[in-house]
């Protein structure tokens, strides 16, 4: 008291002393709202641990040998995973949908359950066999209806196959013949006359019942009975084992016939597990995901497995992905899985103009990133007040936990993110046929440019790859998976399978990775779509896209090259948000097609691409030696991208042959 009596009457001026106390209440208040930093559940500089044979497993199995195929005693199947959901939740709300305009409306969990045990029954009553011989197609957009189909399969020991029409009409006809497919359960009117006309023209001769989830006039059952195919409204119409087939999910087909993984219960729920013992944010009833990535990829279908089995809720997009930030405000997600060319989108608006602006906003990331760095996660320190506020609210407010994967993602992307979001972000790591994830970041781990470890449901190893000069030796090498979550093989196809899966069980990925000393994977290279150029150098395109993508007014490039050319070249969609302000600062105008014409433009972006690839430690002969600008963003829609977002090389290649040819001409 004395020292407090002397301080407030000492010959300090007022404002001083008022300074004083104002800088002790903000450290009380800094101290008294700091979160307590994140425990790792694991030592993060021994995350993985080596076992036989040079393959490696997670940290977390520690002396247990034993992977992991499910984590609670009574969810073993998806069906099983479901309906722990619907217990530990007590009947609360599971399926969210909404409409413009209008607040998300939710069903509970025991209607989505008896709704799919209705529909499942309606199957068997059209004559379809409760078993794992049958197999139900599903096309439709994200909706709670495709949940409800899926379930009904699984009720009665079914498997799913989903469909999705960017894949394209022979590719659709492929895998309906394919898979054998009687039943296929679409949502429209449109689809439903897709597949009619497929039939009509003597294709899909199995097809035999559609079930659509929207109303439909007479006319379209008339349409049906001509060609003996029965249309019937959804709401119109035993459990499997954890070793039964699932889902059959086609990969995207970026060459080729699409190829049908046969998944099995065990191969999602182990895989799903992982959230449980991998995280130390479980997630709970009260929980939230939105749903906007394809169900018809693993990735989306594992999440949603977690955020069931915990009894947790998922709110669907309304299948416009313009609509999506109106959806996430309203919603406000506590989990968002997330691809990263979202992402790279958020990071690109977040930038600041004026110089003091980007000071500040550098000042406020490293600070807050400091604070990462040690664990502290948060959204209710003064930089989330003053600089971060605006970005977590376009996100809804409320994400605490982001996982991204499909592609990977910038560092200083992810590092940015993971200080201005003020929540968990992990990144992960697989393949449709390791059922979306083999690897996975640690809790607490706050470095990037690294894939995380092991799944407890899998083991990694690294094999040579000669004619690319990596040996697992150098702790480098093709990734290679083994466990629970690997899938059986292709859908009749067993070369493909042979061509995948070893004799022992491993699964070749294709990709190549490299053991870093804290035991965590990166991926460094591709093996897959690599070819040679005329004077025998190795390229891998995706490797190099993946640099260039990070300029500034680059959106999307494709590089080509072929055993024919000495040197590579690209095509390059500018960024149309970016493009503009680059073009202004070269004294340039136009409209986007007049600028991708433009020299001074083209020179200043393949000069950036140049810069980065160097920073990047690109060799000579992977830097692209010209590009053509193109004006049309790659997407699903105009056949350009898989929905998984991945380019379909192919008929990249086809369509831009032209100004391929011509980038050469140039060169030479």
């Amino acid at each position: 008291m004395d020292f407090v009596f002397h301080f407030l009457f000492s010959p300090l001026p007022t404002p001083a002393i008022i300074s004083l106390f104002a800088v002790a209440a903000a450290t009380l208040f800094y101290l008294n709202t700091r979160p307590s930093p994140l425990r790792a559940p694991a030592d993060l500089k021994h995350q993985s641990l080596g076992i036989k044979d040079g393959a490696r497993k997670t940290a977390l199995l520690e002396d247990n040998n034993n992977l992991m195929s499910y984590y609670h005693e009574d969810a073993r199947t998806i069906y099983e995973v479901f309906q722990r959901g619907l217990k530990v939740s007590g009947n609360g709300p599971c399926l969210g949908y909404r409409k413009p305009g209008r607040p998300y409306q939710w069903l509970k969990y025991k209607q989505v359950s008896d709704r799919a045990e209705h529909l499942g029954s309606g199957l068997i009553h059209k004559g379809l066999r409760p078993n794992t011989d049958t197999l139900i197609g599903i096309f439709a957009q994200n909706r709670p209806e495709w949940i409800i189909a899926e379930l009904a399969c699984y009720t009665y020991s079914m498997v799913a196959v989903p469909l999705y029409d960017t894949l394209g009409p022979e590719a659709l006809v492929f895998i309906i013949d394919q898979a054998e497919l009687s039943t296929v359960i679409c949502d429209n009117k449109s689809k439903a006359e897709i597949l009619l006309q497929n039939r009509e023209k003597g294709q899909t001769p199995l097809l035999k019942n559609i079930v659509i989830m929207d109303p439909f006039n007479s006319d379209l059952v008339e349409q049906g009975a001509k060609c003996g195919v029965d249309i019937v409204l959804m709401k119109d119409v035993e459990p499997p084992k954890p070793e039964d087939l699932s889902i059959i999910c086609f990969t995207s087909g970026t060459t080729g016939n699409p190829k049908g993984a046969m998944l099995t219960h065990e191969n999602v729920v182990s895989d799903a597990s992982l959230c449980n013992q991998q995280t130390s944010v479980v997630p709970s009833t009260e929980d939230v995901s939105i749903s906007f990535l394809p169900l018809a990829h693993m990735f989306e279908r594992v999440v949603q497995t977690v955020v069931y089995g915990a009894g947790a809720r998922v709110g669907f997009f309304q299948g416009d992905i313009r609509l999506l930030p109106d959806d996430m405000k309203t919603l406000q997600p506590t989990i968002f899985p997330v691809v990263p060319r979202l992402l790279n989108r958020v990071y690109d608006k977040s930038g600041a103009t004026s110089p003091f602006k980007k000071w500040l906003l550098n000042f406020a990331v490293e600070k807050k990133y400091a604070e990462v760095k040690e664990g502290i996660i948060r959204k209710n320190s003064i930089w989330d007040k003053l600089i971060f506020n605006k970005v977590q609210e376009s996100l809804g407010g409320r994400v605490r936990v982001m996982v991204t994967g499909a592609a990977p993602i910038s560092p200083s992307v992810l590092n940015f993110l993971r200080a201005a979001l003020g929540c968990q972000i992990f990144e992960a790591y697989g393949q449709t046929e390791s059922t979306a994830g083999c690897t996975f970041t640690m809790p607490g781990d706050a470095t990037s440019g690294h894939v995380g470890v092991p799944l407890p449901c899998n083991y990694v190893k690294l094999v040579d790859v000669e004619e690319m000069n990596y040996f697992a030796s150098n702790g480098e090498g093709e990734v290679c998976i083994k466990g629970r979550n690997v899938f059986k093989g292709y859908l009749k196809d067993p070369e493909k399978t042979a061509e995948a899966l070893d004799k022992d069980g491993w699964l070749h990925t294709g990709d190549i990775g490299k053991w870093l000393p804290s035991g965590v994977l990166k991926i460094i290279d591709r093996k897959k779509n690599i070819f040679k150029l005329a004077q025998g150098e190795y390229i891998a395109p995706e490797k190099i896209e993946n640099v260039y993508v990070r300029s500034g007014p680059v959106a999307q490039v494709f590089v080509h090259g072929d055993s024919l050319q000495s040197c590579l070249v690209a095509i390059v969609v500018p960024d149309p948000e970016v493009l503009p302000s680059l073009a202004k600062n070269l004294g340039c105008q136009g409209s986007m097609e007049e600028l991708c014409k433009n020299p001074k433009i083209k020179k200043a972006i393949l000069s950036d691409m140049t810069k980065l690839g160097k920073e990047a430690g690109l060799k000579s002969f992977e830097q692209v030696k010209d590009v053509h600008l193109h004006p049309e963003l790659f997407s699903i829609e105009n056949g350009l991208l898989t929905p998984t977002l991945k380019a379909k090389r192919a008929e990249l290649k086809d369509l831009f042959q032209p100004q391929i040819d011509r980038l050469y001409a140039n060169i030479q």
